[in-house]
């Protein structure tokens, strides 16, 4: 029986890479590409696809907001997050978007194969290290969760951006760059940039 899958990433040659190598497998059908999450909810309500292969970072609707999305249309959808990202915060809002399963682009093509398997038969899929993280956070409730995009925001803090260049990179206000920044600070106890970076490397969220 054939599973059809539906990939979404923003870079033209990785979504061409992943595409080429799921075609390789006789039951695996690729019925879309998307470029952003945007795209991917409206092929995905379009095709129903039996699994949606998505990317996290992308421009406009990020892969955990498309998921969120999709399943509020359809509860039963199966959407398995492939990226680059295993901070806790990507994890974490990933998985409470609904994703069934995480994998990094690290891993081999027979994990993602049998990922996208796994998946469309209902299963859990995570890398081992995204299990790992899971399972420190449950064990350690109290540590501060931080949003995608607030680690973003911090991200950029820490190449040492500006905040006028963070929003012009994240497609976000400056203004909207400044909550992002304050709400992080009050999250990790902190009142300047510096310190935020120090203390969220500590903790392991950047």
């Amino acid at each position: 029986m054939s599973v059809t899958v539906l990939v979404a990433d923003d870079h033209p040659v990785v979504r061409a890479g992943i595409v080429a190598l799921l075609r390789l497998e006789p039951d695996l059908v690729v019925v879309g590409e998307a470029a952003d999450g945007h795209e991917a909810v409206r092929l995905h309500e379009q095709l129903s696809p039996d699994v949606l292969l998505t990317d996290l970072r992308m421009p406009g609707l990020d892969g955990a907001d498309a998921t969120a999305a999709i399943l509020r249309r359809d509860p039963a959808a199966a959407v398995l997050v492939l990226t680059t990202y295993d901070t806790d915060a990507d994890i974490l809002r990933a998985v409470e978007a609904g994703a069934r399963g995480y994998l990094l682009k690290d891993s081999g093509p027979d994990v993602l194969v049998a990922g996208v398997r796994a998946a469309a038969r209902g299963e859990t899929v995570l890398a081992p290290a995204v299990a790992a993280r899971l399972l420190h956070r449950v064990r350690s409730p109290t540590a501060p969760q931080l949003t995608a995009r607030e680690t973003e925001v911090l991200r950029g803090v820490s190449e040492g951006w500006s905040n006028a260049e963070i929003g012009r990179r994240l497609f976000i206000g400056e203004a909207t760059v400044k909550t992002h920044l304050l709400r992080m600070f009050a999250k990790l106890d902190v009142d300047d940039r510096t310190r935020a970076v120090v203390v969220a490397t500590r903790l392991g969220l950047l």
